[in-house]
């Protein structure tokens, strides 16, 4: 046996190492820097029967949780001293011993928690996809129907009084007619105070909220449908928010008013749109031609009627649709 003495020119460190013509038998390494040690190193090491690591200022978390089982589990190798180690890092477990150090919490498998986090991953993607391309209206209204719950909330909290007679939704495309046609009856004619986006709506202030607000602030929402209504994002939302409103306190507060004719298939996409059609009497804009007169006196009447259940409004009678 051969005994070799290792000093690397630093007066705190003295390594011995005990050899016997093949294999390295004990290592000491004692008052030297040594934090943590190397697992590859030590496995490389088969034949080694003691190990003395004493003073060494160890760092006490997950990078030692192997060396500490393996002191402990290790029939071959002795380590000497090993419970007296003392931790010098981190601050709160200083004047502990090493192998107290608790590792329950180090034995997790990283390859199972990145199976899972990648698998998590991959399993939201695809449903984030499959709600973007077939449920994305259907989330976008139950957005809006929660602003409009906060809204209602807040409003019967508040018992405000309504500002306007009707709040007009309607597609940009159709402004000649609700300017030309809309307007001058309603408020001219027949002296109601009317709700217009472009007149009414609060600068500076979130349109989802303007149109909330617009809703619960008149006694009706009026809907002009065309097809550029149905096609429209924000024509949308707000016949959601109207519909919400309508279901929600089960009065009649909610007007459609057709100005184009349009098929039962092509309301189709429009669930919504649909469903409110079905269950719902509405009025249509006379042919060219024809006269108007019905059309004003039905709609007047229509605005008249308060707190009426929605199913209990005899003036919308319009063809229904089945």
């Amino acid at each position: 046996m051969k005994k070799r003495n290792y000093s690397n020119h630093h007066p705190s460190l003295t390594c011995h190492l005990w050899k016997t013509s093949t294999y390295l038998v004990s290592i000491i390494v004692r008052q030297n820097e040594i934090t943590w040690t190397n697992e590859t190193v030590l496995h490389s090491l088969p034949a080694l029967t003691l190990l003395d690591m004493q003073r060494n200022p160890f760092i006490c978390d997950c990078r030692n949780a192997w060396f500490v089982h393996w002191a402990e589990s290790n029939n071959q190798t002795q380590v000497a001293y090993a419970y007296d180690y003392p931790c010098n890092y981190p601050d709160d477990l200083k004047n502990t011993k090493l192998l107290d150090l608790d590792t329950h919490s180090c034995s997790v498998d990283l390859g199972v928690f990145y199976f899972i986090s990648t698998t998590s991953l991959v399993l939201l993607t695809l449903l984030g996809s499959f709600i973007y391309h077939l449920l994305r209206w259907q989330v976008v209204y139950a957005y809006y129907l929660f602003l409009a719950y906060l809204h209602d909330t807040k409003r019967r909290n508040r018992q405000a009084p309504h500002q306007y007679d009707a709040f007009i939704s309607y597609n940009t495309h159709d402004e000649s007619w609700v300017m030309r046609e809309l307007l001058p009856e309603l408020e001219g004619e027949q002296g109601w105070k009317l709700c217009l986006h472009h007149r009414d709506f609060q600068p500076g202030k979130p349109i989802i909220e303007n149109i909330t607000d617009a809703i619960y602030r008149s006694r009706k929402t009026i809907c002009v449908i065309t097809h550029r209504y149905l096609e429209s994002e924000w024509c949308s939302r707000e016949i959601q928010v109207a519909s919400f409103r309508l279901f929600d306190e089960q009065k009649d507060v909610l007007i459609l008013v057709f100005l184009e004719e349009i098929p039962d298939h092509q309301l189709s996409p429009y669930h919504r749109m649909r469903r409110l059609v079905k269950r719902r009497t509405y009025l249509s804009w006379p042919r060219v031609g024809e006269d108007t007169r019905v059309f004003w006196q039905k709609l007047q009447v229509a605005l008249e009627t308060r707190d009426l259940p929605a199913e209990e409004n005899p003036i919308l009678t319009g063809v229904e649709r089945q």
